[in-house]
């Protein structure tokens, strides 16, 4: 993409609402734009982070036998009812009538709708296990919107169902989906725990949450120094009080306190800030009894389907990716994740001998299918390397007076080193980095 033809609205100010440094730079980066409280629309930029990241989840979901779906965002409010969720999901859910008074959701989730989907499709034991899942827009009407794209009321969240004919055979794909939840994060760059957790408003037992450890995050958390084990405080506290008075505490002011006990393993316990991306739950039959959605065992005798659910907060991880990586200058973003991987950075239009090199390049590159960004604008070097380092691209080509010499300089935005290059090998200098 040329920079003189791309749509980056880049700024120099962000919202006075804008306090986490995700909230900032992306707006200031010009990859989201709010469109109302907890609305926001995804610019060119922020839609390709996006989809790269769907296209991690879909690929690994797909790998361990998940199968794709969509279904409709508009739900009859009717399913709601027979489960027993339409008054405890609150205000939280958004209720609308159409013109004959018909009364829908705008779905905060959807085990009610993927049960409807399989019943009476799905009839025999030799039909399970299945998995189902979904990429989709979710809304829920939250009491106070903030934190641009990580408490949004509007979101594209992954949500999977898998029915089963046992128990066991329910917690064997539990703990399949916390593998392969575990190989998304990782692929992603995060550096992220798995903890116990409350299954709140989804009800079921065994939940798990996968938090993304970043300073700013809003859920508190306990984790060991030696082992695996973690937990949400929710899960440890007996009261609310006690955990929002240390949820309300900031990182720093964690560190400060002690637990009074050791982890089981013999490790030290500490508390840690976590922003929650991920969250799976055994259901039972919880959803599958009260939609009488059943499916005949192995004596012909009907059952209702053993369930799980596995959600992934697929627009939030933009946010939560730049929480964890960025500087003062703007973000640092992951290599899976970069919206274009190379910026070919033209220090003088006006200089033939650098627009020559810069396109040279700008073309190997794309031969290659590398994401690059040529920056071609009439502006001067300074503006542009500031966008640059906003932007957060992995790797800035700068091509300018060194060229007289024969040599360019490759910057990486996460060490923030200059590499000098002679001029006849920066293409396979940037093939070897990336």
């Amino acid at each position: 993409m040329r920079r003189s033809r791309a749509f980056v609205p880049t700024t120099k100010e962000a919202p006075t609402e804008a306090t986490l440094p995700s909230h900032q730079f992306l707006i200031r980066g010009g990859f989201i734009n709010q469109q109302g409280a907890g609305l926001y629309n995804f610019m060119p930029l922020g839609k390709i982070v996006l989809e790269k990241i769907r296209a991690v989840v879909k690929e690994e979901l797909d790998r361990a036998g998940c199968s794709e779906v969509q279904l409709s965002f508009v739900t009859p409010i009717g399913l709601w009812q027979r489960s027993g969720r339409c008054d405890t999901m609150g205000k939280e859910m958004l209720r609308i009538a159409d013109r004959h008074n018909n009364g829908f959701v705008l779905s905060p989730t959807n085990e009610e709708a993927m049960v409807e989907l399989v019943k009476n499709r799905v009839t025999s034991y030799k039909d399970l296990p299945l998995n189902l899942y979904q990429i989709n827009t979710k809304f829920r009407d939250e009491a106070r919107p903030r934190y641009g794209l990580l408490r949004g009321r509007e979101f594209l969240m992954k949500d999977g169902y898998s029915f089963h004919s046992s128990t066991q055979d329910m917690i064997r794909e539990f703990h399949l989906m916390e593998a392969t939840y575990k190989k998304i994060f990782t692929r992603l760059g995060l550096d992220f725990r798995v903890v116990a957790a409350d299954s709140g408003a989804i009800g079921g037992t065994g939940s798990k949450e996968f938090h993304v450890l970043a300073d700013s995050g809003e859920d508190t958390i306990v984790v060991c120094d030696v082992c695996d084990y973690g937990a949400n405080i929710e899960t440890i506290f007996e009261t609310e009080e006690e955990v929002d008075a240390l949820n309300e505490k900031s990182y720093a002011e964690l560190q400060t306190k002690t637990i009074d006990e050791k982890c089981s393993c013999g490790g030290n316990l500490s508390f840690k800030k976590g922003i929650e991306v991920g969250h799976i739950f055994q259901l039972g039959d919880r959803y599958s009894r009260a939609l009488e959605a059943n499916f005949n065992d192995e004596n012909g005798k009907p059952k209702p389907f053993e369930m799980a659910t596995f959600g992934i907060g697929v627009s939030r991880l933009v946010a939560s990716v730049i929480e964890q990586n960025h500087d003062e200058n703007g973000c640092i973003w992951t290599k899976e994740t970069a919206p274009y991987m190379v910026n070919i950075l033209i220090s003088n239009i006006k200089e033939s001998e650098q627009v020559a090199l810069a396109e040279e390049l700008y073309a190997k590159l794309q031969a290659r299918h590398v994401e690059v960004m040529l920056d071609d604008r009439k502006e001067r070097f300074g503006f542009k390397m500031k966008d640059a380092e906003l932007i957060g691209f992995p790797y800035t080509v700068i091509i300018g007076k060194e060229l007289a010499n024969g040599l360019v300089q490759i910057y990486e935005r996460r060490t923030k080193e200059n590499i000098s290059v002679n001029k006849d090998a920066v293409f396979e200098k940037i093939m070897e980095l990336i």
